[in-house]
C-alpha cells in the first residue's frame, strides 16, 4: 500500500490480525519500515484512507530515524564499540579483518570486488559475534555449573538474546557492534536463565552476582540499542 505526504511516497506493509479491533500504524525502527495492522474483516479501502490520513505522521516518524549506514567503503561502523572505517582493498589476500592505520585510526579492511563488500562485512561481523558470544556463554556456564546447547545468531528487532528450556541460546549478531561490556552482559543474562527461566528476584540476584555491569549495560542498551539496527541498511 502506498501513501503520499507532499511529494514523497511511503510504502506500508499490511497485516490482518484476528484480534485487531481497529486500524493501527507503527514505524518499526529496527526494520525501517511501516506496518498497518487491520481487523480480519476490515476493508483495504478503509485501511488506505486511514493510512493516507496519517501520512504526515508517518513521514515525521521516518524522518526521526537515525541515518542508515550501509556496509560500503568509506563508511564508519562500530566494532566492539569502537568506530571503524570500512576500507576496500580489492587486490589484498583474505576476506576481512581489522587493523589500525599509521595514525591509529581503526579500519575494517575488505578484499575482493566492490559488489561483495556488504556481504563480506556482514559475514565478518557474524563470525566475530559467534566467536565472542560462544566464548562468553561458555565462560558463564562454567562459572555457575550449567550446560548449554546450540548457540545461534539472528537479527531480531525486539530481543537481544534468548535461552530455551533445553539450553539452546540465540543472540542478535548486532551485539558485536556494541561495547564488550554489553555483549558480556547479554551472555551472562541468557546463561542465568539456565537456572532461573524467568525474571524473578532470584534471577536478578543471580545475574548481579555473575556480572557487575548489569545496570551499565542496560542503560547503554536503553539509550543506544536501537541505533545498532541502522548499520548494514540502505539509506532511504
Amino acid at each position: 500500500m502506498t501513501v503520499f505526504s507532499g511529494e514523497r511516497a511511503f510504502e506500508l506493509a499490511i497485516l490482518r490480525h484476528p484480534r485487531a479491533r481497529r486500524y493501527t500504524i507503527r514505524v518499526r525502527n529496527a526494520y525501517r519500515d511501516v506496518v498497518l495492522t487491520m481487523p480480519k474483516r476490515g476493508s483495504l479501502a478503509d485501511a488506505h484512507h486511514f493510512a493516507q490520513k496519517n501520512a504526515a505522521w508517518i513521514a515525521a516518524k521516518l524522518a526521526q530515524l537515525p541515518d542508515a549506514v550501509p556496509f560500503a567503503s568509506g563508511e564508519m561502523i562500530p566494532f566492539r564499540g569502537v568506530p571503524h572505517r570500512i576500507e576496500h582493498r580489492a587486490s589484498a589476500r583474505g576476506t576481512a579483518w581489522v587493523e589500525q592505520d599509521e595514525t591509529g585510526n581503526a579500519l575494517l579492511c575488505v578484499t575482493g570486488d566492490a559488489a561483495h563488500i556488504a556481504r563480506r562485512v556482514s559475514d565478518f561481523l557474524k563470525r566475530e559475534a559467534k566467536k565472542a558470544l560462544t566464548e562468553r556463554s561458555r565462560f558463564y556456564a562454567a562459572r555457575i555449573g550449567v550446560s548449554i546447547g546450540r548457540i545461534g545468531l539472528r537479527d531480531s528487532a525486539t530481543r537481544w538474546g534468548s535461552c530455551s528450556e533445553s539450553g539452546s541460546l540465540s543472540y542478535s549478531w548486532r551485539l558485536i557492534l556494541a561495547p564488550d561490556f554489553v555483549l558480556d552482559y547479554l551472555a551472562a543474562h541468557e546463561i542465568a536463565h539456565r537456572i532461573e527461566l524467568n525474571h524473578s528476584e532470584r534471577f536478578w540476584s543471580l545475574l548481579d552476582a555473575m556480572t557487575p555491569d548489569r545496570r551499565r549495560a542496560e542503560a547503554w542498551l536503553n539509550a543506544q540499542g536501537n541505533t545498532l539496527h541502522r548499520y548494514g541498511k540502505t539509506r532511504i
